[in-house]
């Protein structure tokens, strides 16, 4: 792993450019008589830089919870990983992660980028040379009291308009992967839709009337950068996960496990409380990452429980530490009262590899 300060993100970017074009001249035609070339038959070195750089990406708070998931998947699939980090902080958190064994070691590259999330060209710079960029989305409250507050919902919708409109003027930058939230679609009047499903959005009225700010803040995120792809024309997905959830969560990833429980007892009343493991949500990334060479825009939703009972309601309680006696009022769901939660696309795609069970 090493570091990679601007005057040397500005001299990758000049070589994957340089590289890019030698590459692009290699398979239109080869150097004796000018004839045209198929790709397939291009010297073994030419394909092997290719594949290369097909499988550089770049992650987004890589030292969070789903973002050193994310990259350890990555690592294992073949990929070369440029990882964002912010501050000095995240930095040493990576190393040690790295020394802890907790990052994946692997023949690939891993390396950490300094750049400033509020800062379009920075981010630009940090993303060239990159085919794709997963966006995380990972943000913690400077407050750390309420876990996600008011004032957090512009800092999130800020940082993905930077995010998107980096990947939009990257040359590289093919594709981009968001993580949304299962919040950013349930909260609605359900007079009007008794399934949620990836077509499904949240009512920003609701949320601002039940204090849901990490709702909201998901919500106008998941819009802002949806508008801009559509207007810029590069490859978005949108992935909407329930809790995540996997080793030692709540103290790994506090802050959107706090914010994420607002509302809980409603939720779980209404059978859309759900919850999803790391890894597996780490893998679906992926995936949806590679079939997007297929696909123009594409967005899922990701689950693989629904608590349903007041037992798995208290075991979530004792993962968090949260007092779920307000959500335990009122709380056994009645089955012609709850609303019907589909993840059916994202499980099509995970097909692919294996059966999917977790179409509820």
């Amino acid at each position: 792993m090493g570091i990679v300060c601007p005057d040397e993100s500005r001299r990758i970017e000049i070589e994957e450019f340089r590289r890019m074009l030698l590459s692009n001249a290699a398979v239109h035609r080869t150097k004796a008589g000018d004839e045209f070339q198929n790709p397939g038959q291009l010297p073994a070195a030419n394909r092997h830089n290719r594949e290369l750089e097909e499988k550089k990406v770049c992650v987004t708070s890589g030292v969070s919870f789903l973002g050193i998931a994310i990259v350890n998947q990555l690592l294992l699939r073949g990929y070369s990983v440029r990882v964002i980090v912010e501050k000095q902080e995240d930095l040493e958190k990576l190393r040690e992660m790295e020394i802890s064994g907790e990052m994946r070691r692997s023949m690939n590259t891993v390396e950490a980028v300094m750049a400033r999330l509020n800062d379009i060209q920075c981010l630009s710079q940090a993303f060239s040379g990159c085919r794709g960029v997963f966006h995380t989305a990972a943000f913690v409250d400077p407050a750390g009291l309420s876990g996600y507050s008011k004032s957090m919902v512009e800092v999130e919708v800020l940082v993905t308009k930077n995010v998107s409109q980096a990947c939009a003027i990257t040359p590289s930058v093919r594709n981009c992967v968001l993580t949304s939230s299962l919040v950013a679609c349930v909260w609605q009047d359900f007079n009007s839709s008794r399934t949620i499903d990836h077509d499904c959005w949240s009512d920003e009225s609701i949320c601002i009337e039940k204090k849901l700010w990490y709702a909201l803040g998901k919500l106008k995120a998941e819009r802002v950068a949806w508008n801009i792809a559509r207007e810029s024309g590069f490859k978005l997905a949108t992935i909407c996960p329930g809790l995540v959830t996997g080793p030692e969560f709540i103290s790994r990833n506090p802050t959107p496990t706090i914010a994420y429980l607002k509302g809980a007892q409603e939720m779980f009343r209404n059978g859309l409380l759900a919850t999803v493991d790391v890894n597996r949500l780490a893998v679906e990334h992926i995936l949806v990452f590679e079939d997007m060479k297929n696909t123009s825009y594409n967005r899922y939703i990701s689950f693989d429980q629904v608590i349903r009972s007041e037992e798995e309601l208290e075991k979530l309680a004792r993962e968090t530490g949260i007092d779920i006696r307000t959500m335990r009022s009122n709380s056994r769901t009645n089955s012609s009262n709850t609303v019907k939660l589909s993840n059916a696309k994202l499980c099509c795609l995970m097909a692919t590899i294996h059966r999917c069970h977790n179409e509820f």
